[in-house]
């Protein structure tokens, strides 16, 4: 049975509200959360109504959606779920899914190798590898990187279909140096991942420059319907980001020739996973040490790549990122030598 989205937002809403022990709900309450959750993701300002709800909740206790949930009413009041660990994003798939999801694996797999589809490489893998535990009921071959304490990723729907739609967002934000959080309209053009976190790529207002925003620094995020959305004419992700190593970018930058002497210990890794796809190799050296150069400009991110390999790698070029790294590893020396006369014991 087809479910519109809608729908499944408010499913979505009943349930994180019914996982919620710590609170008696009544209809009044989950029509309310209902609500807000369709203003907050689809910018829907009527309201859910009673009978909306009620036939919700006769649907998700239902077999059409395979969710059978287990909704009882305590007190002829305040509905929750019978099973405290229930939740309808626990449920397995059923037979019929399952062949789904193995049909559409095979059409994924037969892009794979096209150089327009390499992107889905990572997507079908993972597709694979669930299908293959499911089915087969063992253990995951696959672990992939993942960050189960980060946060910011329930924003992303919300974001990629306001990019999609060209919409305004209107975005709660709290940077690291802040005290404190701070509202404002965003028009978003880009969402980019980088080590595991998720950034949204935009601008204020029209004129000022491109800012990158990080998903776990976001408090709320909502759809702005009554603004009109700037749309992109002039911003390319792949001009912006060319030479660049993550997300910092401030425009008007210019990229310097980065020259890195790695030693042989970390030689075979660094040739083999650039630090960025302008990489080449200088010079190699008798003891298996190598030089690279980069064309790049020197952000955050790049001298954070450089300091986590430590003294396995050195800046020969330009002088002031050298000068740069020496500070900070100094820096660092010094705290370290702190720690140790703290921790040396008193005559």
């Amino acid at each position: 049975m087809p479910v519109n989205r809608n729908a499944l937002i408010r499913y979505k809403t009943i349930d994180h509200c019914l996982r919620n022990r710590r609170r008696r709900w009544t209809l009044e309450d989950l029509i309310e959360a209902c609500s807000e959750a369709l203003y907050e993701y689809e910018g829907i300002d009527k309201g859910v109504s009673k009978r909306s709800i009620q036939a919700d909740i006769q649907m998700m206790r239902s077999e059409k959606l395979g969710y059978n949930a287990p909704i009882v009413v305590l007190e002829k009041k305040y509905y929750t779920y019978e099973d405290p660990e229930y939740s309808i994003t626990n449920i397995p798939l059923s037979d019929h899914d399952m062949n789904t999801l193995s049909e559409i694996l095979g059409i994924l797999k037969q892009f794979k190798g096209f150089s327009h589809f390499n992107h889905l490489d990572g997507m079908v893998h993972k597709l694979e590898d669930y299908v293959y535990v499911q089915k087969e009921n063992k253990r995951s071959v696959i672990d992939f990187e993942k960050n189960e304490l980060l946060r910011g990723l329930e924003h992303l729907d919300t974001i990629y279909q306001a990019i999609v739609q060209e919409q305004v967002l209107e975005i709660t934000y709290q940077s690291f140096k802040a005290t404190e959080a701070h509202t404002f309209k965003f028009h978003a053009y880009l969402l980019k991942e980088y080590k595991n976190r998720w950034f949204v790529i935009g601008i204020q207002k029209k004129g000022q420059p491109i800012l990158n925003l990080a998903l776990d620094r976001i408090k709320l995020v909502r759809v702005s319907l009554q603004d009109k959305y700037l749309v992109n004419t002039e911003f390319s992700a792949e001009a912006f980001y060319a030479h660049a190593v993550g997300v910092t970018v401030i425009e008007g930058m210019r990229p310097d020739k980065i020259e890195l002497r790695v030693d042989k210990h970390n030689a075979p890794y660094v040739e083999t996973k650039p630090i960025h796809p302008s990489q080449t190799i200088v010079e190699r050296y008798d003891d298996g040490s190598i030089r690279i150069a980069l064309k790049v400009i020197i952000n955050y991110e790049l001298e954070r790549e450089i300091l986590g390999f430590g003294d396995s790698m050195i800046v020969l070029k330009p002088e002031r990122l050298k000068k740069r790294i020496i500070k900070k590893m100094e820096k660092a020396l010094q705290e370290y030598a702190h720690l140790l006369d703290y921790s040396e014991p008193k005559p």
